[in-house]
């Protein structure tokens, strides 16, 4: 992935004023209503898609401060694709019985541009990996008929692919298109909204407030305000980059070593995309893919998120135990009754967005009038207020921090389309059943590996649909609930940005602290241990997921974060003063039976971490405590 332009003058202008027509085309449907679905999907990446071209350089030797006549024209033939599809010949495109109405010329032409343009847009924002993933898909549903056995298809001819994959809502035009056209977009203009009011200061002041006096403060600052950033951020590296640049040289002046400050921010920091109520754009496509109201998602997300936050927590308190590190002094930190009185409304926006999410509105509704709820509170203080410039900017940095989502969705969009149609996806959920043995336990690995080695290469939204739609069928065949399938391999894209050997977040936040990339990757992976475990735990109880008895899911819930306590003090080696062998064996097994959905068992899991505890309580000198 190349790094984005910084344009100047009438391309400056040009640029911008695309951007922020673009978010004003998508916050007037809020109000008007959307298009029909082919219309709006086409119009959407008719903005987006060809700003890709105008913003990314085709290659490191493509000037960074303007764009050249190549990138224009490439801007407009594609822009011409979408308009001749979603507006010219709109009427006769959608009227047509696809796939027995023979297309014209100009249509079979326009099919393989879009596909072109797809390609190249996709080359410059994320990268060759899922260029050659699509590639592979594409060839496989040309030239998959000559394949023998059963990995092989009977064979579609060039009009009909082009056509399924460029002239319906089953290819680039597909489902993941259709979340970012509407919600999405919306969702991460909301973002933007708010931080020009602001608010993502605001977080920060109000987790240096709350948590820089404690022990290790710095570094329970970054948990907290990377959990706050996420609910409005949504992406792990933005997370990084915007909380990092405070918290990191903080938990450095503290005593904390470079790498773990780096690796503090960056675990905390993927959290983000896993926190309600906005969590990362794959979260909207996950509730598209499954037909449920987003707030279910969010809902069935919460337990899981508040789980992993925790447990980062908690590592960071024993580290902090262990390391004899204090918080900073009171003198130095502002009252959070001050903060709340200052910038305390800037929270209202997030009120307005579950509150109308509970109420049944649409998450287009919702991401709509939380966008005019934050100009509106924006205006209860002077120093929030947004003015036009301030409102320009955010409608212009919004609209192009969707280009890489758009992007990202539609280039997915074709091998979704590719798997549709050639069935390989029942193909390979056999695969993965047969290699499984058809053993759940087996099966849970697979797919967490999967999504992993995707994620190390790709965005978390296109790491998510391509495992959601070749590997997760797998998990329903075997009887894993839909909800918690779909999320085990949400949860993985996501945890793959600080997963060696390419963790962007680890990368990000090692950067910030001049700490080396791959230790501060593997020591991200270390604190977000219990990441690596939530999944499996939802799976096999979806009590986590709120679905049950409510008493099942209190007691589950429970014991789930008393298990990411004992967990947490196995890792980091520390309770109450270092641990023995066997105490750290014991915190293990103790944090095994609590996690793991064992109704009965979860007794002997408590007794086990009590027995821990109360040794240490008992013989606290045992070894000495470190100054």
């Amino acid at each position: 992935m190349l790094e984005k332009r910084s344009l100047l003058g009438w391309q400056w202008i040009l640029v911008s004023s695309i951007a922020v027509l673009c978010s004003i085309f998508h916050l007037s449907l809020g109000y008007f209503g959307i298009l029909e679905s082919l219309r709006m999907r086409a119009a959407h990446l008719g903005f987006l898609l060809p700003l890709a071209f105008l913003l990314y350089p085709a290659s490191k030797k493509s000037p960074t401060g303007r764009f050249t006549w190549t990138d224009f024209i490439w801007c407009i033939a594609s822009a011409f694709g979408f308009i001749y599809v979603g507006f010219l010949e709109y009427d006769r495109l959608v009227s047509r019985a696809i796939y027995v109405d023979p297309l014209n010329v100009i249509d079979i032409i326009i099919a393989v541009l879009l596909l072109v343009c797809t390609f190249e847009a996709t080359r410059r924002t994320v990268g060759l990996p899922l260029v050659i993933v699509a590639a592979v898909a594409l060839i496989y549903a040309l030239f998959g008929n000559l394949i023998p056995g059963s990995f092989g298809h009977t064979g579609y001819s060039f009009s009909w692919i082009m056509e399924h994959l460029s002239l319906t809502t089953e290819g680039i035009f597909g489902i993941p298109v259709g979340a970012s056209a509407t919600f999405v977009f919306l969702f991460v203009l909301f973002g933007n909204f708010l931080q020009s009011s602001g608010a993502g200061q605001f977080f920060i002041d109000l987790a240096y407030a709350a948590a820089g006096r404690t022990r290790g403060g710095p570094a329970k600052m970054a948990v907290l305000s990377s959990a706050l950033m996420g609910t409005v951020s949504g992406t792990a590296v933005g997370n990084v980059v915007t909380t990092g640049s405070y918290t990191i040289p903080l938990m450095k002046r503290v005593g904390y070593p470079p790498y773990f400050a780096g690796a503090v921010e960056s675990a905390a920091s993927t959290g983000g995309q896993i926190m309600p109520p906005i969590m990362g754009a794959a979260a909207f496509i996950l509730a598209e893919f499954l037909g449920v109201p987003y707030l279910k998602v969010a809902a069935a997300a919460a337990i899981p998120a508040v789980l992993y936050f925790l447990s980062v927590g908690f590592m960071v308190d024993f580290e902090a135990q262990k390391r004899g590190l204090k918080g900073l002094p009171a003198s130095e930190l502002p009252s959070v009754a001050k903060i709340l009185k200052k910038d305390g409304h800037l929270s209202l926006p997030l009120v307005v967005i579950v509150v109308m999410l509970v109420g049944g509105f649409t998450p287009y509704m919702a991401g709509f009038a939380s966008i005019i709820s934050v100009v509106v509170v924006s205006f209860l203080r002077v120093h929030t207020r947004l003015n036009i410039r301030s409102t320009l900017t955010a409608l212009n940095i919004g609209a192009q921090g969707a280009i890489v989502i758009a992007v990202t969705c539609a280039v997915a969009g074709i091998v979704i389309g590719c798997a549709s149609l050639t069935g390989v996806a029942v193909k390979f959920a056999a695969l993965i059943l047969n290699l499984a043995g058809g053993k759940l336990y087996l099966a849970l690995p697979l797919i967490m590996i999967a999504s992993l080695l995707l994620g190390m290469g790709l965005p978390t939204t296109a790491a998510y649909v391509m495992v959601a739609a070749l590997a997760v069928p797998a998990l329903v065949e075997m009887g894993v609930i839909p909800m918690a399938a779909h999320l085990f391999a949400f949860y993985f894209a996501c945890i793959s940005a600080i997963t060696p050997p390419v963790a962007i977040a680890a990368y990000a936040g090692a950067g910030l602290a001049g700490a080396p990339a791959m230790q501060t990757g593997w020591e991200s992976v270390r604190l977000a241990a219990a990441g690596f475990i939530v999944p499996y735990m939802f799976v096999y109880g979806p009590q986590l997921l709120l679905i049950g008895e409510w008493w099942r899911i209190i007691i589950a819930s429970g014991t789930a974060f008393i298990g990411c306590y004992a967990l947490a003090a196995a890792i980091t080696g520390w309770l109450k003063r270092p641990t023995l062998l066997w105490e750290r064996v014991l915190l293990i097994i103790a944090a095994l039976i609590l996690i793991a959905p064992f109704d009965y068992f979860s007794f002997l899991g408590v007794v086990f971490l009590g027995s821990v505890y109360l040794f240490q309580s008992i013989f606290p000198s045992h070894y000495p405590q470190q100054t």
